[in-house]
């Protein structure tokens, strides 16, 4: 089976996987990853097969949909590559990447692995959780969860640990302070550094309109 064949086999099994997630975490977030990742494989020297399939298998188990649990993506990912008979090196290489591309895994003190594909996929990821189409995809994902959209009187937790940021149960605004404004400064290429900075200067505008108008300031 050659790489193009294996790539559109991977997009109708993400596609038959997602069907039940939310907006912000369904095929068209994969699509938008998918296509960024592309857009910068001539601009950095990296194994575009490796990067693909990552951005295609990147969200098939995410652990806020299977009760924290980390293992069931990289489980998953490594028997759907390993029936389409993909090299065990590749394999490898995706599964690491899914194993240390997580937000809250940078929040670990130590990095276990590390590689121009990760920085490139890993980028792509942190884009879509920039901007409008993210601000979006966060008043989906904790309005399915039943989470308050916002409530003055809870503060942000800033600088928060790996396990809590794993018990995800923030307000929406208050994940913007928690996560997404920090996103800009974790960016590993060059390429999307510019990007991030005009997305991350939306949501900056967003959250002062937002609380603008709660405050009835307009």
């Amino acid at each position: 089976m050659n790489k193009t064949e294996i790539i559109d086999k991977t997009i109708d099994f993400v596609k038959s996987e997602l069907t039940k997630n939310d907006a912000g975490h369904d095929w068209w977030h994969i699509y938008r990853v998918w296509n960024l990742s592309k857009t910068i494989w001539n601009k950095e020297n990296v194994d575009m097969f490796v990067v693909e399939l990552w951005a295609l298998l990147h969200d098939i188990a995410d652990h806020k949909f299977y009760d924290g649990d980390e293992t069931i993506w990289s489980k998953k990912a490594r028997d759907f590559l390993w029936n389409l008979w993909v090299d065990e090196n590749i394999i490898e290489h995706v599964v690491k990447i899914i194993e240390n591309i997580s937000f809250s895994k940078s929040l670990d003190w130590k990095k276990e692995f590390n590689s121009l594909e990760l920085q490139v996929v890993q980028d792509a990821d942190r884009l879509d959780a920039l901007g409008a189409i993210w601000i979006a995809r966060a008043f989906v994902y904790w309005g399915h969860k039943g989470r308050e959209m916002y409530n003055p009187n809870i503060k942000p937790k800033l600088n928060i640990t790996k396990e809590e940021y794993k018990k995800d149960d923030w307000t929406t605004i208050n994940h913007f302070y928690e996560k997404l404004l920090l996103l800009k400064d974790k960016m590993n290429t060059e390429t999307w550094k510019k990007m991030a900075i005009e997305r991350h200067k939306y949501m900056e505008w967003f959250l002062e309109e937002f609380l603008a108008e709660w405050e009835w300031k307009k």
